[in-house]
């Protein structure tokens, strides 16, 4: 008994040493829950209940079609966010470590192009070898890729003060582009899916290997906006680092959410708040939301203490960049679809959510096995 209590105590030791935040773990999954199979989970509730409560959240499970905002056009953001967070842990950890600068330099960037040719597999149609098919950037993790990228450079090269400076100039320089700068045929300040400029350049730069969406996301141009939104999540990792009281930091956390949602909201009375263009209003409104959900899960796992119930999510968000390539090449809902076909007959409107919860099982036990084995895909 001895033993184990000093091996607890060693644990808890090695992780304060390496600084885990238990949190951002369990926000990471709470994320993924949603793109691994949460989200049809939920949706399905409506064919039970069909009640006003549940085709409200199937509707927001949806994407609004250009301008405006629904719960689920926060899951990309908050994927990007989150990669913020943990760079202000993880490069201090390295250079802390012994790692000079220009061996970090490399692994940004191994990690950056590996992260944008998984993209390129999970939705540029890359393993078709089909080049009428293929999508150069197309993918959530480009997108971060990207992100990741920028925010490195500007927060390896420049203070905390001009590390925000930096992120407020892209986001105005964005909202200038945009707006000021004409578009052959359609002039400037045009924020249509054809005729606005983010999307004119990708055009011109990818010719037919376009963002194959209707109506089409946005890359190039986006990218400076994709950084802004890491760099948000490299401002929580700041705050989290810092030697404060818990309750202190949750609510620096909760003013930082409050003050970005204001300024969207703001903002979108004269530049609109689109998630394919990942306009400024876009980037702040959905930040001070990530900065709410880290607040209250950092509140409720590392400041009360209240663990048990998110370790669903902390079991997916350990191997959340493995699961998210597994989503995209396995289909899963057929594998789980094998166990409960059978039970279409007997379950009526319960069977699209019985369907939904066994694919999403099994990719969870799968994540659960290799939790155990403390098999974690690091990139």
């Amino acid at each position: 008994m001895d033993e184990m209590q000093t091996g607890m105590s060693e644990s808890k030791q090695q992780a304060r040493i390496a600084g885990r935040v238990i949190s951002i773990d369990a926000l990471r999954g709470f994320d993924m829950f949603f793109i691994i199979g949460g989200e049809r989970i939920l949706a399905s509730l409506d064919n039970v209940f069909n009640r006003p409560e549940t085709a409200w959240i199937k509707t927001q499970l949806t994407h609004v079609k250009w301008t405006g905002f629904r719960f689920e056009d926060l899951i990309m953001p908050l994927f990007l966010f989150i990669v913020g967070v943990v760079m202000p842990f993880s490069f201090n950890k390295r250079l802390d470590g012994g790692h000079g600068k220009t061996r970090l330099y490399m692994h940004i960037l191994k990690r950056t192009v590996i992260l944008f040719v998984l993209g390129m597999i999970a939705q540029g149609h890359l393993l078709e070898y089909d080049i009428s098919k293929l999508h150069i950037y197309s993918n959530t993790l480009q997108a971060i890729a990207a992100g990741y990228l920028i925010a490195a450079i500007i927060m390896l090269n420049l203070g905390l003060r001009w590390q925000i400076a930096t992120t407020g100039i892209l986001l105005v320089l964005f909202w200038a582009l945009m707006m000021l700068v004409p578009v052959p045929g359609h002039g400037a300040g045009v924020l249509t899916p054809d005729g606005n400029l983010a999307i004119y350049i990708d055009r011109v730069i990818f010719g037919p290997f376009i963002d194959g969406t209707d109506p089409p996301y946005t890359w190039i141009l986006s990218n400076m906006t994709f950084g802004c939104s890491v760099m948000l999540g490299v401002m929580a990792g700041h705050l989290l680092r810092l030697e404060k009281v818990g309750i202190r930091k949750v609510l620096w956390l909760l003013a930082a959410g409050g003050g970005c949602i204001v300024l969207g909201l703001a903002w979108n009375l004269c530049f609109p708040i689109i998630k394919h263009l990942w306009t400024s209003s876009f980037v702040l409104f959905s930040g001070g939301l990530c900065f709410m959900l880290l607040a209250l899960f950092y509140l409720v796992i590392d400041v009360l203490g209240f663990k048990i119930w998110a370790f669903g999510f902390i079991v997916i968000g350990m191997n959340a960049i493995a699961v998210y390539m597994a989503v995209h090449i396995v289909n899963f809902r057929n594998i789980g679809g094998v166990f409960v076909e059978g039970l279409e007959k007997y379950s009526g409107n319960w069977y699209p959510l019985i369907h939904a919860a066994a694919g999403f099982a099994v990719v969870w036990l799968i994540l659960w096995w290799m939790y155990r084995k403390k098999s974690f895909i690091k990139i």
